[in-house]
């Protein structure tokens, strides 16, 4: 049976649940990556990837050559896939600096200023993901970072290459797995270290983001795709079980909810499901994530809305007969597609959005990649003589009770 009920609890425990089973062995990548650095990298790489590499950085001259392996049509639809992503993250930029007089004498603003280095990890092993490329560095070069890291692992597919030399990435680096994000965070004799980490990749790598924190941030953690339907009666269930199959082809871990105030579209979706994934050509992977996906039928649309909020799904699709009332209640969830005629495939490729995105529930306290997650905002200050005098009494006392005498005296001299 491809398509069965789902308690929602379960299935957002089931979610999170596998970082826990890999961390020992996360621990002792990285603690390799640490001790042996580059010798590491390509033990590693030959164990896990069974390639034997004699570089690390993938040269300019095989970026150059991988255009003549790949279509000229498919190059000229990243370029117009970069371009639509770009337009779309040049429209979230703030100003670099803000300031504004909030009362006689007090000036205050704030300076945003990209960070220096990023590092963006690619996946790889059953198939080309040249869009993550452009949504992980393209968000980069727009908010001004000017050394963006790539590393994925080999052997890397010529579109992939094609991708990054479009998006503008500086350094390219053909290694995959926690030790990929081992070697940003820490840096070897090859690879300088990076201050913030980007991307998606299996539970091996989100791992090794999360317990590498200290040495760099990361965007959020970003693991196998999941997608999350809210429908009501007027939906179309072909389109509903496209979208489920289409997240469901991405990885067997991949997972699939739809909520639904219809037993009918429940039973539909069904139906639809057993006759689209009878010609796709990954059934086998889609069938192992149609494993751990099903449905959920709510009483009424707000009970839907309520356990889709829950779910906090990394793609949301809403098909419901008014989708903008419905928007209104959403408050958690990575990327949301409104109405029948946007299915996520869209956000995936061309329509401008990012698809790297929380995963796992975690859309209730992270935001989707953009060209915030590459800036860092410093607060500023500028305070006359008069307006000094405005709020020095309040300094003083408020320093007095803290017992920090000077702090208080830092402004007494001033005003003496």
């Amino acid at each position: 049976m491809l398509w069965q009920p789902l308690n929602v609890e379960s299935w957002v425990s089931m979610r999170r649940g596998s970082l826990a089973d890999v961390k020992e062995s996360v621990e002792a990548i990285i603690g390799d990556v640490r001790k042996n650095g580059d010798a590491a990298l390509f033990a590693l790489t030959e164990k896990f990837d069974k390639q034997k590499l004699s570089s690390l950085q993938i040269s300019q001259e095989a970026i150059d050559a991988a255009y003549d392996e790949v279509d000229p049509a498919l190059v000229q639809a990243l370029i117009e896939a970069e371009a639509r992503i770009s337009r779309f993250h040049e429209l979230q930029m703030d100003k670099s600096l803000w300031l504004e007089e909030t009362e006689p004498g007090i000036t205050l603003g704030v300076k945003t200023t990209p960070l220096d280095r990023v590092g963006a990890y690619i996946p790889g092993g059953r198939a080309a993901y040249p869009s993550t490329v452009l949504m992980t560095t393209v968000a980069a070069r727009v908010a001004g970072v000017p050394e963006i890291v790539l590393c994925t692992p080999p052997p890397v597919h010529p579109l992939t290459l094609v991708a990054l030399d479009i998006a503008g990435v500086t350094e390219a680096y053909s290694i995959g797995g926690a030790q990929a994000i081992a070697a940003l965070a820490l840096g070897t004799e090859t690879i300088r270290p990076v201050q913030k980490i980007v991307g998606p990749g299996n539970v091996f790598v989100t791992q090794a983001k999360m317990l590498l924190r200290e040495y760099a941030e990361i965007d959020f953690p970003a693991g196998p795709s999941e997608i999350g339907v809210l429908a009501d009666e007027s939906a179309n269930p072909a389109f509903i079980a496209a979208d489920i199959l289409a997240q469901a082809e991405h990885d067997p871990n991949a997972a699939c909810v739809l909520v639904t105030t219809s037993e009918r579209i429940a039973h539909d979706v069904g139906t639809e499901i057993e006759k689209q994934i009878a010609s796709a050509p990954r059934r086998e992977i889609m069938e192992k994530a149609l494993a751990h996906s099903g449905y959920v039928i709510a009483g009424d649309l707000d009970e839907a809305i309520d356990l889709m909020n829950e779910i906090a799904p990394e793609h949301l699709s809403i098909q419901t007969f008014d989708p903008l009332a419905t928007l209104g209640k959403i408050r958690h969830a990575g990327s949301i597609f409104i109405g029948p005629y946007t299915p996520v495939a869209c956000g995936d490729y061309a329509s401008g959005t990012n698809h790297v995105l929380p995963t796992a529930g975690y859309a209730k306290s992270y935001s989707a990649l953009d060209v915030h997650h590459f800036m860092k905002r410093s607060q500023v200050q500028m305070v006359t003589r008069d307006g000094l005098d405005s709020i020095g009494d309040i300094i003083e006392l408020l320093a007095g009770a803290e017992g920090l005498a000077a702090h208080a005296a830092s402004v007494m001299i001033r005003r003496s």
